[in-house]
């Protein structure tokens, strides 16, 4: 059995084991059913209270108002996540949080890129499953402007009428969506009519994680193997 968790997700697991152990009550701010929401109510159950908008923290009762703490979902909006805290910090001006926020980096990054390209587009494109927290957050980005996004598994899920009187398509993808069903997708909209293609880079990502130290032991024996 190999623990393949996302480090992200496994750092808010232990900030909830952290609080727990101090005595706090554990505000985790998340979306209710979510299979990361789930696994993280799961390390303190009795200690952790989910709330998934800023009507739930204004509902919320603790035992010690002196002693909340919060945590995130990893896949939430970034403005969204801060209503929600800034609303906390009112109720509890003494809450403690992160020493670093929980948002995913890549799940932020693809927000800011959605809110810089919206500008420049008519139409975005999100890959990505129906179930994926982060994906749902970057056509919730677009919406939010009045520019109409779908989001989308595949290409053969893009429907003529959305491309109609349409001049520029923005095409993004969630944080775990493969390449080739990008590309594939970009593909079939140049052969459709849209032949300027304009990569927009907003920021490097040059987070590298270890492999699962199981899975690092494999590697290594099969390097060995080799020689």
């Amino acid at each position: 059995m190999i623990d393949a968790t996302c480090p992200l997700v496994t750092k808010v697991h232990l900030e909830a084991v952290k609080f727990a152990k101090k005595g706090y009550t554990i505000v985790l701010i998340g979306h209710k059913d979510h299979d990361e929401v789930i696994g993280t109510l799961g390390e303190a159950p009795q200690e952790t209270v989910l709330v998934s908008t800023v009507e739930d923290v204004n509902r919320l009762e603790v035992k010690d108002p002196e002693r909340v703490s919060f945590i995130t979902q990893t896949t939430l909006s970034l403005d969204e996540t801060k209503d929600i805290v800034d609303r906390l910090r009112e109720r509890f001006p003494k809450i403690q949080g992160p020493a670093a926020q929980d948002i995913c980096y890549a799940t932020e990054n693809r927000q800011l890129a959605v809110k810089a390209v919206i500008p420049l587009c008519q139409l975005l494109l999100v890959v990505g499953s129906q179930n994926s927290s982060n994906s749902r957050r970057l056509v919730e980005v677009c919406e939010k402007t009045g520019v109409p996004a779908y989001l989308i598994d595949d290409l053969r899920e893009v429907k003529p009428e959305w491309l109609s009187g349409i001049q520029t398509v923005a095409v993004t993808a969630g944080a775990s969506a493969p390449e080739n069903l990008v590309q594939e997708l970009i593909g079939s909209l140049q052969n459709s009519g849209f032949s300027a293609l304009e990569e927009m880079e907003i920021k490097e990502e040059d987070v590298r994680f270890n492999l699962p130290s199981e899975l690092g032991r494999t590697v290594q024996l099969q390097v060995v193997s080799r020689v």
